[in-house]
Parts: structure tokens; sequence; C-alpha cells
């Protein structure tokens, strides 16, 4: 062999493990950072939890999850219901910014109400920074930002997911109760490829209607109650299934290198009543059993869903992450928002926000590492379209507008006629209204949510209108 051939070679394979060297690294990055699980449970109330001491619910994977990270109590959502509180997640913006001040239903709801069709796919996305940022993305569950009914609403794939199976959105509904088994095969799938993933686990439960599954009644075929008996086999069979992803992340051995976040999207549903238990119809999820089986509880919080008062807006959240977060820990003081996950979950992530991005919240990592925030950075405010005066069944859903700053909660109607101040952070019940006691605080608490009003639209704007507008 000649010395050129020699020197030739010698080269080849000096690149070549350069090669190998930078792929090797390469792959070494990606699996260094965490994987991140999001699973948004559905009406799921603070007080439907076995470690938060309901009478009869039993949840032990859940409560393991507690066990093996913190249980934040003071945890809060962006609305006391569905779509706003998941516009939240989201963008990491008031959902008030879009417009989005209720569920979003068929077209002829949603034009009466004043509110788009749909979640701009313009607007900043959660799974789109971390897609461009080399996360595997994912979507299973419960969907909302658009609705089954609006046939040429965005499918999810549209906001920067690699793949997704979705109920409440256009399209193939994919069957409720296939989320977890999905979650898991993508999970092995990005594991395999050295990819770190953010999954979006949306169950269904505990909302209506009831998809019971004769295992689970059979698993509670003891209790007096059919409501009863019904909701904790939703909820049971809602436990079980998230137990399987758990496991499955022991399996692989990524536990370590995964956060975990259970929390829900507003407080439990409730018949506004007595009413008689019946079979209902969704066009997403199908039959199923009806309201009077939604049994959740608040423990003590004011107020249900549809609710600005605790009850409605103050749901469970609990987060893992072996090594980062305390295990076995309570936090009791924290007031996290659901317009901190994006940044939080970002930071965490190593992601850069986009420029120009302003999120209304703050990222919470060091909160979740067990610096205890005491106080918020930035106050929080929620919108929502309630009755006023309230009606006698529902003495708690008058709340058009709140808002958090320090230890204050100011609760007003939609014209300011009528005010609640409560000491949120001594008073987490709400239980004694002391606004009589404080003028000069109700008065600059107004004041700050006269000024956030003015930033709002007035109307919806951008690519969020059906065709199906008259």
């Amino acid at each position: 062999m000649t010395l050129a051939m020699r020197t030739f070679l010698s080269l080849i394979c000096v690149l070549l493990g350069s090669f190998s060297a930078h792929f090797a690294n390469a792959a070494e990055e990606k699996q260094s950072r965490p994987n991140i699980l999001f699973i948004f449970a559905d009406d799921w109330g603070w007080g439907d939890l076995g470690c938060h001491g309901h009478p009869y619910l039993k949840t032990p994977n859940l409560d393991r999850l507690a066990a093996q990270g913190t249980d934040f109590q003071r945890f809060t959502v962006a609305s006391g219901v569905c779509s706003p509180s998941r516009t939240a997640v989201m963008t990491g913006h008031f959902p008030a910014r879009y417009n989005i001040d209720g569920h979003f239903a068929w077209v002829p709801s949603n034009q009466k109400r004043g509110m788009p069709d749909w979640l701009d796919v313009q607007a900043p996305s959660l799974p789109r920074m971390l897609q461009q940022a080399g996360y595997s993305t994912a979507h299973f569950g419960k969907w909302h930002l658009a609705n089954d009914m609006i046939p040429d609403s965005p499918l999810p794939s549209q906001y920067g997911y690699d793949r997704y199976g979705a109920f409440n959105c256009a399209g193939e509904q994919m069957p409720v109760h296939e989320d977890a088994a999905n979650a898991i095969e993508f999970m092995r799938e990005s594991h395999s490829a050295c990819q770190p993933f953010f999954i979006n686990l949306w169950i269904h439960e505990p909302h209506t209607p009831f998809h019971t599954v004769p295992k689970y009644e059979w698993r509670h075929r003891e209790m007096n109650s059919r409501n009863d008996q019904i909701y904790a086999s939703v909820i049971s069979h809602a436990d079980d299934r998230i137990g399987q992803v758990l496991e499955e992340l022991d399996r692989l051995n990524i536990s370590d290198q995964t956060l975990v976040v259970f929390t829900s999207d507003n407080g439990p549903a409730r018949a506004g009543g007595e009413t008689e238990l019946t079979l209902q119809y969704d066009t997403a999820t199908g039959a199923g059993w009806g309201i009077a089986a939604s049994k959740g509880i608040t423990a003590g919080r004011k107020g249900y869903k549809s609710a600005l008062f605790e009850g409605g807006i103050n749901v469970p959240f609990i987060a893992r992450w072996p090594g980062q977060i305390q295990a076995g820990h309570v936090d009791q003081q924290s007031l996290i928002s659901a317009v901190d996950l994006l940044p939080t979950f970002c930071e965490i992530a190593g992601v850069e926000l986009p420029a120009g991005y302003q999120p209304d919240g703050v990222s919470q990592f060091k909160t979740l590492q067990g610096d205890v925030a005491k106080q918020r950075e930035k106050p929080l405010f929620w919108k929502m379209q309630s009755r006023w005066p309230a009606a006698p069944s529902r003495p708690y859903h008058w709340v058009s507008y709140a808002v958090v700053d320090q230890q204050w909660k100011l609760l007003t109607n939609r014209d300011q006629s009528h005010v609640e101040l409560y000491d949120i952070v001594a008073d987490p019940l709400e239980s004694k209204d002391v606004a009589a006691q404080h003028p000069q605080v109700i008065a600059a608490l107004k004041k700050r949510l006269i000024d956030w009003q003015a930033t709002l639209p007035s109307q919806p704007s951008g690519d969020v209108f059906s065709n199906l507008r008259n």
C-alpha cells in the first residue's frame, strides 16, 4: 500500500470517528433532555383523589404519583370551563385574549357568544415550540379547541403535534378509552429513537357522558347509590389507564428522565338540582350516563364547574420528576396557574421562548423544585360569561371577572356593581368576604381589572371562523 493510500485511509478513519462521536454526542444530548407527560383530566374535582381524602373513591395510581412527587394544592386553571382552560395551557395566555370565554360548541352558539370557532393556528403553541426544538410531540384524548360539529376546523396536527388521536375535533373521533394505549406506543417509539417526547394525555374522565365498562362497575358493585357507582367506576378506569402509562415509564427505565404532571381543566360538574339518571348521547364520544351521576367534590371550595370561585378553578396538580421534584411533599402555598405551564415546560426542556412572545404566566420551574412561591410575580385574570343576579340553584356562578394580585382575590359581576374580596393566601376556601374592610384594595384591584380589560380584543380576529357561519 502506498503512502498516499495509507494517508487517505487514515483520514477516512478520522472522519468516521468524528462523525460517530458527533452522532453519539447528539443522541446523548437528546436523551439528556427530559420527557414531559402532561395528563389533563376533564371536570376532575379537587377532592376526587384518595390522597385528598375522598370518602369512597380509590385512586391508587394517582396517589402513588403524589407519593413520588409533590402535591401542589393551590394550582388554578384559567377558566371554570373546558376550552378556555385548554387555550391557556396551549398559549400561555389568558383565554380572553382570543375571545375564548366559554366552551367551543356548534357554529351558531359560538357566533351568538362572540367567540371564534377554534383556537387560531397562528397563536403561540406549546407543542410547536417543543417540536421545533427537537421534541417528538403527540396529543391523545380530548381536544375541544374546536368541536367535532365544525368539520372545517383545523386538526390538532396543525398546532405542532407529530401524532394525535383525539375527540371533540374535526375528522375521525378516537375512542375515549384508547388514550393510554396510544401514549404508550408513542413513548416506546420515541425512546427507541432516542428522542425526547412531549405527550398530552387529555383524558375524558370524569366528564359526561359517563362511559362505564363492566369491569369497573363490578369493582364497585357493593355501592348503594347507582350514581356514586357510576362516578367511582369512571374515576377508577381513568386511574388504571394512568397507572398503565406510569408502569410503561418504569419498564422503559425512563421515569427518572420524565416530568409527569396531572391536573384538571376545571372543577367538578353538578346538576342544578335533583336530576333523574338518564342516558345521553355526545356526538364526539357516544352514549353514556348523564349529569345525575356527576358526584365530584371540591373539599369545601365554593362552587363547581363554570364558577370562578375556587371550586371551579382550584383543581388537583401533582408533579413528579425524580431527583428534581421532592417526593411525598405537599405545597399549600405556591400560587401556580395554567398560564405558567408553557414557560415552565419550555424552561425545563431548555427551549427559549420565541422572540416577541410575552406569556401571561411565569416559569415555575424553581417552584416545582421546592422553592415555595408565597406571592406571584404577575397578577392573574379571569373572564367568563356569567349570569347576574345568580340563580338560586347556582349561588356561586355569578362572577364574570376575577383578579388575583399578591394575597388578594377580587370577584365581580359584569358591570362591577357587586364585588367580593378574599385574602386568598390566608383564606383559600374563600370563607370570609373582607370587601368592607379594604376599600382601598378594592379600588386598586378594580383599576387593575379595567386596565387589563382595555388590552383585550373586542372581537375575534384571524382565520378562526367556519364556512358554516351565515
